[in-house]
């Protein structure tokens, strides 16, 4: 028995090493193209079937790099896990549906490669047979994977029979000539599946439900699985425009942004904390679609996925660091506030500079308060930190916005030219009330949120956390069988 576990070992072993070394090689493949070739990168096509472009290359460079930065860590991370092997193939088997999915043109393809990207991720949550709670929390976000399916399905079809069309390339180029109705269906159709996949409210308490889930592959459903909303609503772009749908995806990302802001601060556990973060992040990134630029949308998701297979792959070490002696008192001096003014208003210059966005009466000016809200958020967290000197905290935070808004702008100015196939990803809306009256909201919602408002009211706290937890069924399985 000793004998055939020690076999069982050295082969998944094996396996670990052969996928590990393939998606490096990969990876490196990639990224050397993209950069030989940057300024006239090739698009490919295989009849109706196959597009690949620089969006593909794009997009193949940051996937293959999670996959093959989770697998190493995997390697030794799941030394002696009985389910090693099962791990390591449904983990190929996801990066190979993400690769498929972004260069499908024809739209059965398409939806395959999303079906299976749920499958995999399912069967990733629940790799652990032997755990009641993680079966159970595999059939729990299998339910909503499906639903997201089926909407995408549903989207497709409309687009389909009202255009004549199975490509997403021609099926883009004629949504403009669509019946009104069959615009707004199919848009709010592929919305849904988008908000599902990405954990957006009111869909959020999948992920809430999946962290049974075994650390690499909790890292790698937050640093690439529930990007797979970006994505989508990135290639039908054009439909989107066309049904005057892009306000619902702004209105409820914002309120996702926020609540899940709000949940964060409630949590103890490490997961759970982390799932918020994630959900509040895709909140964001649909907000930027809503407000017109996709290109940005992308440029978040890229930047999400580094930030959260860090803190995954390192939470454990965290753990060990932290240890909490009193209550978290949330206060802001007024030096404080006006020094994070002054930080996020020169972070909002900097970034309009470097990118031409809110220099118009249109969306971009809301963008550019989304970069000077998360440049004041970066300073404030720097300035309450005790152990820094009166320099530290005035120097950390001009080398923090300078270095970050720089990189951040080259790399959407890097997304915005590598998305250029794919239409309007990069147009901004004119603003309307709508805009204005939920901006305020959000940036009022915000700020009470950092100034700990939810501890002075019971029943707001109580809904929050209600809000935020885990689906019953998932949490000592074993007990209620």
């Amino acid at each position: 028995m000793k004998a055939q576990q020690v076999n069982a070992n050295k082969k998944s072993t094996g396996l670990f090493s052969l996928a590990n070394l393939v998606l490096w090689a990969l990876f490196a493949a990639n990224l050397l193209f993209i950069i030989i070739f940057y300024s006239n990168l090739p698009e490919w096509k295989v009849g109706g079937v196959i597009y690949i472009n620089s969006f593909s290359f794009l997009i193949w460079t940051v996937v293959l790099f999670f996959a093959a930065l989770i697998t190493s860590y995997s390697k030794n991370y799941l030394v002696g896990f009985k389910f090693r092997r099962s791990f390591i193939l449904n983990c190929l088997g996801f990066t190979l549906s993400v690769i498929s999915l972004v260069m499908a043109n024809h739209i059965l393809l398409f939806l395959g490669c999303w079906v299976f990207m749920g499958v995999f991720m399912a069967n990733l949550i629940g790799v652990n047979k032997d755990w009641p709670e993680a079966k159970a929390a595999a059939s729990y976000a299998q339910k909503f994977f499906l639903l997201g399916s089926f909407c995408l399905g549903v989207g497709l079809l409309i687009l389909s029979w009202y255009t004549k069309q199975y490509t997403i390339v021609k099926i883009s180029e004629q949504v403009e000539d669509l019946p009104l109705f069959a615009k707004i269906g199919a848009a709010l159709a592929l919305i849904l599946a988008a908000i599902i996949q990405s954990a957006i409210f009111p869909f959020q308490r999948w992920l809430m439900s999946v962290m049974t889930s075994p650390t690499p592959a909790s890292a790698l459903m937050h640093a690439g699985f529930v990007n797979g909303g970006g994505i989508l609503l990135a290639f039908f772009s054009s439909l989107l425009f066309a049904s005057n749908t892009l306000t619902i995806l702004f209105v409820v990302g914002g309120i996702t942004a926020v609540t899940a802001q709000f949940t964060k601060l409630l949590q103890v556990n490490v997961k759970q904390k982390l799932a918020c973060s994630t959900i509040a992040q895709m909140g964001f990134m649909i907000m930027q679609c809503g407000l017109g630029f996709f290109n940005a949308a992308v440029a978040h998701l890229i930047l999400h996925g580094f930030y959260k297979a860090y803190l995954f792959l390192s939470a454990g070490e965290e753990i060990k660091k932290s240890e909490p002696s009193s209550r978290l008192k949330i206060k802001i001096k007024a030096a404080e506030a006006f020094a994070v003014l002054i930080f996020g208003s020169l972070g909002a210059i900097l970034f309009s500079f470097l990118t031409g966005k809110g220099k118009s009466a249109d969306s971009g000016i809301i963008l550019t308060l989304v970069v000077a809200i998360t440049v004041g958020q970066v300073a404030y967290n720097i300035f309450k930190e005790k152990s820094l000197t009166t320099y530290q905290k005035v120097f950390y935070p001009t080398l923090m916005f300078v270095l970050g808004i720089v990189l951040y702008a080259g790399l959407y100015n890097a997304v915005t030219y590598l998305m250029h196939p794919l239409p309007l990803i990069d147009n901004p809306v004119d603003i309307s009330w709508v805009h204005i009256v939920f901006g305020i909201v959000f940036l009022i919602g915000f700020f009470l949120m950092k100034l700990g408002v939810y501890q002075k009211y019971p029943w707001l706290y109580l809904r929050l956390i209600n809000d935020s937890q885990p689906y019953h069924k998932t949490i000592f399985n074993s007990k209620n069988n």
